[in-house]
């Protein structure tokens, strides 16, 4: 059985239009749009798996049964096991065995290509897709895809959506090979900020500079040197459907001065708002070192060791973690 490929869109510089071409392989692509998915359902290998949830008022379950994209699969980003809590700190990749059952029972194996389906209801719904597309290419999986504008933008434009009781599907075997180099442990943040990495937090900027805090986070404040890129910078409402802003990336990468070419962690509060900026700059920039620290805040202030940056009015001010 060939590979399923995708349409070449997404890459700075290119139209965001996806190009199919005339046989059955696709050039790969980490963004799809809805007039290809829509070319494309009748394809074997090809499975849609929406993952919309309560975030951003996007849906459930009941949703999905009421209103989806024809044969698609759901699973809960929120519900079904994509992330888990550990030792008090929330948002962390699961075993990968856990994960592998979870996916495998999708009906999705080494040879599916994979669409991930936000409900394209906001920024922070966006980071689901974002999420669960890094945890496939974490787990070894290459044929994965966002669709932009998610189901939202699939309504918008008018193609069909179907209700009732979803297609059945046979559960299948998925193995993972683990891609240790796209997540950062805490180990790895501190050793990051002894080198020229570049640490790049995701969050809003009243977070980055300290005037607003997540309960995940024991304290405000950023990882010290850290630079911001704001998640929901890189999304646009177009009549209430949220679809990438590629064309205006690069300018925001040359405001947050990262370079492509060094070692560079992501990281928000709890590993969430951190995966969109990781998609963007790895699978659209084109950084080819970069990793996302799932612990993200929740990990790195749970010990008094680690200092944070308060960044007010301009003034940078280090402190260390308070009780």
């Amino acid at each position: 059985m060939s590979r399923l490929l995708f349409a070449l869109i997404g890459a700075l510089g290119f139209s965001t239009q996806a190009l199919a071409l005339e046989t059955t392989q696709f050039e790969t692509t980490p963004l799809v749009d809805a007039q290809w998915l829509n070319d494309h359902l009748d394809q074997d290998e090809l499975v849609v798996l929406d993952v919309r949830s309560a975030i951003d008022n996007g849906g459930d379950a009941e949703s999905f049964a009421e209103a989806r994209i024809s044969g698609s699969r759901y699973s809960s980003y929120t519900d079904d096991g994509w992330r888990e809590t550990r030792d008090s700190v929330a948002g962390l990749m699961p075993e990968v065995s856990e994960l592998e059952t979870l996916i495998g029972n999708l009906g999705i194996d080494k040879d599916s290509a994979v669409v991930i389906v936000p409900a394209g209801t906001g920024a922070t719904d966006f980071g689901s897709a974002a999420r669960v597309y890094w945890t496939f290419k974490v787990l070894g999986h290459d044929e994965v895809a966002i669709l932009n504008g998610g189901f939202a933008g699939w309504q918008q434009q008018g193609f069909e959506i179907v209700s009732g009781e979803p297609d059945r599907y046979d559960a299948a075997e998925f193995d993972a090979t683990l891609r240790e180099a796209l997540v950062a442990s805490t180990e790895d943040v501190e050793a990051a900020r002894e080198s020229q990495a570049q640490l790049v937090d995701a969050r809003p900027t009243d977070y980055f500079t300290g005037d607003e805090k997540s309960s995940a986070a024991r304290v405000a404040g950023t990882i010290p040197g850290a630079r911001s890129l704001p998640h929901q910078s890189h999304l646009n409402d177009q009549n209430g459907a949220y679809y990438l802003d590629v064309d205006g990336l690069q300018s925001r990468i040359n405001a947050a001065e990262l370079d492509s070419s060094v070692r560079t962690i992501a990281f928000c509060n709890t590993g969430h708002w951190a995966a969109t900026d990781w998609f963007v700059l790895s699978e659209v920039a084109g950084f080819e070192n970069i990793a996302m620290y799932d612990g993200s805040m929740a990990a790195w202030t749970i010990s008094d060791s680690r200092p944070v940056q308060l960044a007010r009015e301009g003034i940078k001010q280090v402190r260390e973690l308070l009780n």
